[in-house]
């Protein structure tokens, strides 16, 4: 388990599990129970990302497009989370970045 990987995982109120990317240090992700994660639709997406959001798509290991939400942080167990699916490539990792700190007013 690494930063950048991404899961699946059931949030809290849902029914199935949605694909998650683990944000979180490197340190905290080798040494620590919790990380953090961004969640992100399990549909595939019908329209372009909004200003808090980015696409992740087969490239990044996913079946098909599908938004992910930047201005939604959640603190989980690593034990749920479930089924590695991909890694963010490097460009995404950057546009992700980016967007987590506009949507966040960090910038």
């Amino acid at each position: 388990m690494k930063a950048w990987d991404i899961y699946s995982f059931t949030p809290p109120g849902f029914l199935e599990p949605h694909p998650a990317v683990i944000v979180s240090h490197p340190d905290r992700v080798a040494r620590k129970p919790m990380v953090s994660i961004l969640a992100c639709s399990s549909h595939r997406a019908g329209r372009e990302a909004g200003p808090t959001e980015v696409i992740l798509d087969k490239a990044d290991g996913l079946d098909w497009a599908t938004l992910r939400f930047c201005d939604l942080f959640y603190a989980v167990p690593k034990a749920d989370l479930k089924q590695h699916r991909g890694h963010v490539s490097h460009e995404r990792r950057m546009e992700i970045i980016r967007t987590i700190n506009r949507a966040n007013g960090w910038i």
